[in-house]
């Protein structure tokens, strides 16, 4: 049997999945109002990794709020990770996919940290 606690970070563990990584709403909450709440993270993570990276924002133009909610769905952000490594890792992600170059230079600086 499981204690309280367990079965709330189960629970709580079910929420975080359904709000940044796509999972299914848990008992007890409405999946649309759910789905309305991860868009609005996910949208709020996206600001901020344009404005930690606005290089990306920049080569990206209009792709960028798509490519950036694929990374984030697949790679969800934790409290592990800062923002500007979370936007960093984006980054890797993007030159991995040939998304956008390989920096060179001074520039190159934030991949050696990945």
């Amino acid at each position: 049997m499981t204690s309280p606690r367990e079965r709330l970070a189960g629970q709580q563990a079910e929420l975080l999945k359904a709000l940044l990584a796509g999972g299914d709403a848990p008992a007890g909450f409405d999946a649309d109002r759910l789905r309305i709440e991860a868009n609005v993270l996910r949208n709020k993570q996206s600001r901020l990794a344009a404005y930690l990276r606005p290089d990306l924002a920049e080569a990206l133009g209009d792709r960028f709020a798509a490519l950036f909610r694929e990374y984030a769905t697949s790679h969800p952000k934790t409290d592990a990770i800062r923002a500007r490594a979370y936007a960093d890792a984006f980054g890797a992600w993007l030159v991995e996919r040939g998304e956008v170059p390989k920096p060179r230079g001074r520039f190159a600086t934030w991949l050696r940290r990945i």
